[in-house]
Order: structure tokens, then C-alpha cells, then sequence
């Protein structure tokens, strides 16, 4: 899959109401503590984030969040598909492995299916699912990437 067609399928990604998006940003700062609580209990956290990587980790929840936010807000499949690739270059060169993106993704599904309404669950779950199934497209095209030497923002 290219970067191109990642763009054509994040496309397709509903636009999350602005009552779930209001609600989203009024919990965002408890959705980022308890993604870090799930994550700091996990048995194979250091191998999936390396060594001295928990305040990355970290810093990475709460841009995540802000991103998403963002992004629910006002949708642009091209800076979503050129962020996450930018995100995986840069953790894969800090020696995140790759399982911590399908752990991270578990996680938040996780914690969004018990914090927010069905309905706002609902609108929000197709962005997570989406960047889930796509796990491993963006791992090929950010390892691609870094063979040849780019780390920028693309």
C-alpha cells in the first residue's frame, strides 16, 4: 500500500459530531493518565519502547490525543496519513518497536469504549480501527523511509 492510498481509504472516515468532539476535548487530559496507567503496567513495556523511552511514551499519549483531537475536529486524511508516518519514523529511530502501535491502538480503543458514550465511541472507533488495520502499511512505508534516509515531515 502506498501513502497514496492510505490518503484514498482515510478518506472515507466519518467527521465526528461536535457534541462527541466537545465531550472528547473535556476528557482528553483523563484519557491521556489513563492510557498511561495501562501502558506502565504491561509486563513487555520496555520492549516494546526500549530503554529510558517512558517520558517519550508519555509526551507521545498526550500529542497523540491532541492530534486526534485536532483531527476529529477538522478532518485532513493527508495530514493523518503524512503525521503517522512521520510519528512512526521518528519512535522507530528512538527504538519503539513496532508492537507498541497495535498495543497503544488496543489500549485506547479500550479506554474510549468505557469513557465515552456509545454514540461518540461509535464516531470516534472508525479512526482507531482504521490506523489498527493499517499497522503494518505504515511500519513498511516508515522503514522504507528511513533506508533512505528521510526522517522529515513528509
Amino acid at each position: 500500500m502506498t501513502r497514496e492510498n492510505l490518503i484514498a481509504t482515510a478518506k472515507a472516515l466519518p467527521q465526528v459530531k461536535k457534541p462527541c468532539l466537545d465531550t472528547f476535548a473535556q476528557i482528553k487530559d483523563r484519557l491521556v493518565d489513563l492510557m498511561n496507567q495501562k501502558m506502565e503496567v504491561r509486563q513487555d513495556l520496555q520492549e516494546m519502547i526500549g530503554p529510558h523511552n517512558l517520558a517519550m511514551m508519555k509526551d507521545n499519549h498526550a500529542n497523540h490525543i491532541r492530534f486526534m483531537e485536532s483531527i476529529f475536529a477538522e478532518k485532513s486524511p493527508e495530514v493523518l496519513v503524512d503525521t503517522i508516518l512521520w510519528v512512526f519514523r521518528a519512535y522507530r529511530s528512538r527504538n519503539f518497536s513496532s508492537t507498541y502501535w497495535a498495543a497503544q491502538m488496543n489500549a485506547w480503543i479500550e479506554i474510549y469504549r468505557k469513557e465515552l458514550s456509545d454514540e461518540c465511541y461509535q464516531q470516534i472507533y472508525p479512526f482507531y480501527y482504521w490506523m489498527q488495520i493499517n499497522i503494518p502499511h505504515f511500519n513498511k512505508l516508515a522503514e522504507e523511509n528511513l533506508e533512505k534516509g528521510y526522517s522529515e515531515h513528509v
